[in-house]
């Protein structure tokens, strides 16, 4: 019988391998079989490939960046290598990955560059910029740098919105260069926690033993808060203290 409500991770491993031996004999395994499988494949072989793995990742680095190839094409080259090597391995691997986060990062991901070559992000940094109270208008700036960084990448964020602040802070407004830049920086960063970021997918994808649609609005409302808190703290440390 399938499992139903939140499902609980944690042993993804052998949650994968499980459904192999059964597909393989047409039995349902148990927890003994189970184990012993794991602990056979913990072999010398198995350490060689671990080796194996790490020099991958090595070499992914090396690729990015002293050869500044795509990183996305390089991994999925040796990922595909890896795959080539041991198999076997692969089918509980594959079991492993947090495909509903990958789903969810790329979409928005893909959302937020939309709405960047669309002009969206300028037009509002731009609008916000041209406000009569300076004040005022940094922290907006500190809120959406906040806002758009909580579904993206925070890199990404003050690359766009630094430049557009350029003008506001050269036109006399007595609001300080590098508390402005500390604060957007600082307000853009902290947001990382949500789960629709990077960083707090990756929290998400790895939590092991919880139920997962539960840690999920905890995040979420973690994200939230900080969202609208932390703007509004490091503007008045930096910019009006």
């Amino acid at each position: 019988m399938p499992q139903s409500g939140p499902q609980i991770f944690g042993d993804s491993e052998a949650e994968a391998l499980s459904e192999e031996i059964r597909l393989e004999t047409g039995q349902k395994p148990n927890r003994s079989i189970m184990e012993s499988s794991i602990e056979v494949s913990e072999t010398p072989e198995g350490g060689l490939y671990q080796i194996v793995t790490l020099l991958g990742l090595i070499l992914l680095a090396v690729l990015v960046l002293a050869f500044n190839l795509d990183i996305g094409f390089v991994a999925i080259t040796i990922g595909l290598g890896l795959s080539l090597i041991a198999p076997t391995l692969q089918k509980r691997a594959m079991g492993q990955v947090a495909w509903p986060e990958i789903m969810l990062i790329t979409g928005v991901s893909t959302y937020v560059v939309v709405l960047e070559k669309m002009g969206t992000i300028s037009f509002v940094g731009d609008s916000v910029a041209g406000l009569a109270s300076p004040m005022l208008a940094a922290l907006l700036l500190c809120f959406i740098g906040a806002l758009v960084s909580a579904f993206a990448s925070s890199t990404a964020v003050l690359g766009s919105l630094i430049p557009l602040a350029v003008p506001f802070l050269q036109a006399g407004t007595g609001v300080s260069p590098i508390g402005f830049i500390a604060a957007m920086a600082v307000s853009s960063t902290i947001v990382d926690v949500s789960p629709f970021s990077t960083n707090g997918a990756l929290v998400l994808a790895n939590a092991q033993g919880v139920d997962r649609e539960a840690f999920f609005r905890k995040l979420m409302a973690y994200g939230a808060l900080v969202t609208v808190v932390a703007p509004i703290v490091v503007w008045a440390l930096f910019v009006v203290l």
